[in-house]
């Protein structure tokens, strides 16, 4: 394929993407699931050091926990919860407080909130939930911390996007060419 048409494809891709936060009961076909799955899987870690966890959680004990610990599940009949252990995250040789496994589960999650959208399929990057009540609640290891929520599902007819959805500053304002 012409690498400016697969260019224009992904940034029509990128620009047409918004956060739903309604979202229809139509489960996801296991197919389509997987191939979400695997855009995560194919994403860049630090050191390849792939130090995030995905927890698939669609059974109905799962979302009624999830559900319970926030309201930002929006009723998506999966919720992707991505986690980050902190044993296997790859560390700046330089400054050691610098560590990648939040970066490297946010590449993750957004090639597989990228792919959902290419699908058909919606998602709502949410950080508005409890930490440590999640960790507890879904019984996780003391070194894995859930970083974020991915609510994924159809969209549901009347969802659009939050008005200051298309609000962007400008490439004057956010980047500097040294």
């Amino acid at each position: 394929m012409n690498r400016r048409l697969m260019n224009m494809a992904f940034m029509d891709l990128a620009k047409s993407r918004y956060s739903v936060r309604k979202f229809s009961d139509k489960p996801i076909e296991k197919e389509k699931l997987d191939a979400i799955l695997e855009a995560g899987r194919i994403a860049p870690t630090g050191h390849n050091y792939q130090p995030y966890r995905v927890y698939v959680l669609q059974s109905a004990e799962a979302l009624e926990k999830i559900r319970g610990l926030t309201r930002c599940a929006f009723n998506a009949p999966v919720v992707l919860m991505v986690t980050v252990r902190k044993d296997e995250e790859w560390v700046n040789p330089f400054e050691h407080s610098i560590r990648a496994g939040e970066q490297d589960a946010s590449i993750v999650a957004t090639h597989m909130m990228l792919e959902a959208w290419d699908l058909g399929i919606g998602s709502c990057w949410v950080n508005f939930f409890p930490v440590t009540k999640t960790a507890d609640a879904f019984q996780l290891e003391l070194n894995e911390v859930p970083l974020l929520l991915l609510p994924i599902g159809y969209v549901a007819a009347g969802a659009k996007a939050a008005p200051q959805h298309a609000q962007r500053r400008s490439n004057d304002e956010l980047v500097r060419v040294l």
